[in-house]
């Protein structure tokens, strides 16, 4: 295991970035202007720390977790009946063969250049965990943004309280009277960038989720579906099998675990997935059959 990688310089930024917010919010505006000796205090500090450690554990998950390797002694199956879409090149209509690791890709897969190997329902190389997120650690990647908005929506909340800033600073010394005013400033303009940057990427992947899609998919699905239009035909993308069954196939099968991120999310090896196809083809047995 590479421990260098958990240490990169994005990952501290990230880890300081959350230190500076959690101790601005909790010591300099809760603890002022609400006292944690007070009900709404405590619960106001309580939530935000709850929302934290749920932020860190999902982080240090998506960070840790190897997001999947292809086995070196995977070959497709031409003849599995079970089998109703395989994926091939654009241009050949070969199966999907990838030169620097030597292996077939399975569906789904990626080679990455950054991490150098392929890696299973690939969805995006992210600088910020230092890892790429893949099959195995996409639900974790998920509830981290998740919670982050969160946390950064509770936050700002807080942070609204500056309005009674004036009350605390009267009896306070100058020096800490700036200190504490350009904290508190600093703070909402993070807390602020945080929710707008991490908002939009959270609104993005909640998409994908909804449509069982991977951020590389649906690029690819841009030119598909524009291909399909221009042939006359409908473009339906090939893993979305439903709202419920998507969002199960990347939370877990147990609702009540799907905020949970150590609750196992990704269904399956990774080597294959369930289609919209095979449902139709089992339907249509079904019919025969009956």
């Amino acid at each position: 295991m590479d421990f260098g990688r958990f240490v990169s310089l994005p990952v501290v930024v990230v880890l300081l970035i959350m230190g500076f917010v959690y101790h601005t919010v909790v010591v300099w505006v809760i603890q002022p202007w609400l006292s944690l000796s007070t009900a709404s205090g405590l619960a106001n500090a309580m939530l935000l720390t709850a929302l934290c450690i749920m932020a860190l554990v999902s982080y240090a998950l998506a960070v840790i977790q190897d997001p999947g390797r292809v086995p070196s002694s995977y070959l497709p199956d031409l003849e599995d009946s079970a089998i109703t879409l395989h994926e091939v090149k654009r241009k050949g209509g070969d199966l999907r063969y990838c030169q620097k690791c030597g292996h077939y890709k399975p569906p789904r897969a990626h080679h990455c250049r950054v991490c150098r190997r392929c890696v299973l329902r690939m969805d995006h190389h992210c600088v910020w965990i230092n890892n790429c997120v893949g099959h195995n650690n996409y639900k974790v990647f998920f509830l981290f943004v998740l919670y982050l908005v969160a946390a950064s929506l509770q936050s700002l909340v807080n942070s609204s309280l500056d309005s009674k800033v004036d009350l605390l600073l009267n009896v306070l010394i100058a020096p800490a009277k700036r200190w504490l005013k350009n904290s508190s400033v600093i703070c909402t303009i993070v807390v602020l960038a945080a929710l707008v940057t991490v908002g939009l990427l959270l609104a993005w992947h909640v998409y994908l989720l909804l449509h069982n899609k991977t951020t590389i998919e649906y690029h690819e699905g841009v030119r598909a579906r524009w291909l399909a239009e221009k042939a006359g035909q409908n473009y339906r993308h090939p893993y979305d099998v439903g709202v419920f069954t998507n969002l199960s196939m990347a939370l877990g099968h147990n609702v009540a675990c799907w905020l949970c991120p150590t609750a196992r999310g990704h269904l399956g090896s990774g080597l294959r997935f369930r289609t919209f196809s095979d449902d139709l083809s089992h339907t249509q047995q079904s019919l025969s059959h009956g």
